[in-house]
């Protein structure tokens, strides 16, 4: 079906809302969200109004006149979008997108629980948590997690035991509160699970904030870090107050400071897209900051293949991509950072620790738990391998 500029089309159901910049204009069938110029919205307007594209492109072209305005191929975009309904009277035969909120859930959780846990009251409090878990570093810096807090035991296979279960309680806590906040503002959402190499990973779903106006989403962004806060006061404030404690008790404490402390640090990470990465987006009221961020460090060191597909960037919003360029660049050498510092020395100790294990022979316990630990470690490079493999194939 041609579209010409005596076409005249009808959309699909549409909700427009003004940002700080743009405009988000809602699929209301597909759920699905876009940001668009004031000069679409002014298109779309006119095209609801029954008008043809003809005489859209010459209004527009009048009202903008140093902007390049091309109907058809707008309305191509819309088409690939699957936002037309009909062209001259014929309805387009698109597959429809299912609904995402059919595949949503945590319905059952009162938006009055989600509100008991963030309102302004409760976001002081996690606020003062943060103040005092920065206190509590600095006033006993023997509570600072070190890379060696991971192995509580002399056996491999029970420290990674204990760090899989610390880690996944405490990043379903995390989540939880992301569903929280979601559910504060009576918004639909589903805990995915995901992996990276043998890591369970957990994600709740964020896409229906773009419902709120954006003043109302940074709650739901950081709402994990919120709950980050609080194991991570608990935490502190037992081997405190236990400090005489049982040492095995003690020995747990320090991997949960251990694991909330990094998963922490990771947020500020916002070259990937952490829930920081999405405050930093959203405060700006510039989107698709990475990959525009990708765009123009590209273009700073050519030797870098950033991958990034190619998006518009518009003149106002240079400057923030710029700054968040920069941050890209301290998320990279605070990643790094947490190489030297945490990662790395804590293999180089588990493989220190590991092979005397293989002297003592198929008979004994070390044996048999270096083996274990070995093993674990071939697989994750085997699948680091193959995940490398696969992405560089799809590239």
């Amino acid at each position: 079906m041609d579209i010409t500029l005596f076409s005249k089309l009808t959309l699909v159901p549409i909700k427009i809302r003004e940002e700080k910049k743009h405009f988000i204009v809602e699929d209301i069938n597909s759920s699905e969200f876009y940001e668009l110029p004031k000069i679409c919205i002014d298109a779309i307007d006119l095209i609801n109004n029954g008008h043809l594209l003809g005489d859209i492109e010459q209004c527009l072209k009048e009202k903008y006149p140093e902007e390049e305005v091309d109907l058809i191929d707008f309305a191509k975009q819309l088409l690939d979008l699957q936002l037309i309904a009909t062209i001259d009277g014929e309805s387009i035969n698109t597959k429809q997108v299912q609904k995402k909120k059919e595949h949503l859930g945590f319905l059952w959780i009162s938006p009055k629980v989600g509100k008991f846990f963030f309102n302004k009251f409760a976001l002081i409090l996690y606020v003062v948590l943060f103040l005092i878990d920065v206190f509590l570093f600095v006033s006993h810096p023997n509570l600072f997690p070190h890379y060696k807090d991971l192995f509580i035991s002399d056996y491999m296979v029970l420290n990674i035991i204990a760090w899989i279960v610390i880690a996944f309680c405490s990043v379903l806590i995390h989540e939880f509160g992301h569903i929280l906040a979601m559910r504060s503002q009576n918004l639909a959402t589903k805990l995915e699970v995901g992996h990276r190499l043998v890591l369970v990973v957990l994600e709740t779903d964020l896409s229906t904030v773009w419902k709120l106006p954006s003043k109302d989403r940074n709650v739901l962004y950081i709402a994990g870090l919120c709950f980050d806060m609080v194991i991570l006061f608990l935490a502190l404030l037992g081997q405190l107050i236990f400090s005489d404690g049982l040492g095995i008790f003690l020995n747990l404490l320090s991997v949960i400071v251990l694991d909330t402390f990094l998963r922490i640090v990771y947020q500020f990470c916002i070259y990937m897209k952490t829930d920081l990465y999405y405050v930093f987006e959203n405060l700006s009221g510039c989107y698709n900051l990475m990959e525009n961020a990708q765009q123009m460090i590209g273009k700073w060191f050519p030797f870098i293949k950033t991958h990034a597909i190619e998006e518009v960037v518009f003149d106002d919003e240079k400057k923030t991509v710029f700054t968040y360029s920069l941050f890209y660049f301290v998320g990279v050498v605070l990643t790094i950072s947490l190489y030297i510092i945490f990662y790395i020395p804590q293999l180089l100790f588990a493989v220190k620790k590991t092979i005397p294990g293989f002297l003592g022979g198929p008979t004994s316990i070390p044996f048999w738990d270096a083996t274990a630990f070995s093993l674990q470690i071939i697989i994750g490079i085997v699948l680091l391998l193959y995940s490398w493999r696969k992405k560089y194939i799809q590239r």
